[in-house]
């Protein structure tokens, strides 16, 4: 038996104005009780590890504004903080609602959420990575007034946790977000020889070689202590002993040690095992022999 099509209220070929109607106030209602976020796709999907099944190296680089509904009230979700056999682990998870047609609007080129990429949460100065986008379920109004605009739901629901970092590009040129992960790098130690010209700047790019375009290695600097050592981030190639070189400020300095380890702190305690454990093995283990595990 055909329902009544005086009073159809799930059309199969249309758009009602009452499935408008209700988008609309979605999305005002988003715009009222919402945050500010920012989305940052992974602009380094087609390089891939094929091996592994996963990127190489993750790239964010651009950010784009846009609001946002914290659907958690009470707290994180997801099993949040506990102490495991790896030391201390964060897994909070949250649940963010996005306008299906406002996400359209705000990031070009992209027609929904995808798996693998960030949100930046300023109300809680965090990351977090999108794990799963829901849009079939209570959260994303299930099929209110039939399948809405542009033949899908009104809203995805974003499920995510907090973001772990291990060594992303995250440049979008928002002060506001590479500033929160740029103490989150490891850094290279370059300690200055005496006879030095000029003065290193913050973040701006120092390298070696005739000219920053034949460059053999460059980096960031992250901090510079006059005469005696800069600390530089995201490192491409390997430093040397010899001079280097700052592309704004046009400083010249000669490096005669290269450490990885002697600014590692708190926030990089679990790489900074790495080197305590290498420091007791060799009173363990004579590395020097060819074959220090067995017979030569």
């Amino acid at each position: 038996m055909a329902t009544n099509f005086y009073f159809n209220n799930f059309p199969a070929n249309q758009i009602t104005s009452e499935q408008l109607l209700v988008e609309d106030l979605v999305i005002e209602a988003l715009k009222i009780y919402g945050m500010d976020v920012y989305y940052l796709p992974r602009t380094t999907r087609d390089q891939v590890d094929y091996l592994f099944g996963e990127d190489i190296l993750k790239e964010y680089r651009t950010a784009h504004p846009i609001e946002m509904y914290l659907e958690n009230v009470s707290g994180m979700d997801g099993e949040q903080d506990f102490i495991s056999k790896f030391g201390l682990e964060i897994r909070d998870e949250v649940t963010l609602l996005v306008s299906r047609l406002r996400f359209r609007y705000a990031v070009n080129g992209y027609t929904r959420p995808r798996e693998g990429d960030l949100i930046f949460v300023p109300l809680l100065n965090n990351f977090f990575e999108i794990t799963f986008v829901e849009h079939e379920d209570q959260q994303t109004m299930f099929y209110t007034l039939g399948r809405g605009r542009g033949g899908n739901v009104y809203v995805y629901a974003l499920k995510m946790k907090q973001y772990v970092f291990s060594s992303e590009i995250i440049d979008t040129g928002i002060k506001e977000i590479d500033s929160q992960i740029r103490d989150y790098y490891p850094k290279t130690r370059l300690s200055l020889s005496a006879g030095g010209t000029g003065k290193f700047v913050n973040e701006e790019i120092v390298y070696q070689g005739a000219n920053l375009a034949f460059a053999t290695v460059q980096a960031l600097v992250h901090d510079y202590a006059i005469d005696q050592f800069i600390d530089v981030y995201r490192v491409q190639g390997n430093f040397a002993s010899g001079v280097v070189k700052g592309n704004t400020s046009n400083a010249q300095w000669t490096i005669n040690v290269v450490s990885d380890a002697a600014t590692m702190n708190g926030a990089f305690e679990d790489i900074f095992d790495n080197a305590r454990i290498e420091a007791s093995s060799d009173g363990i283990i004579d590395f020097t022999e060819q074959n220090p595990f067995g017979e030569p």
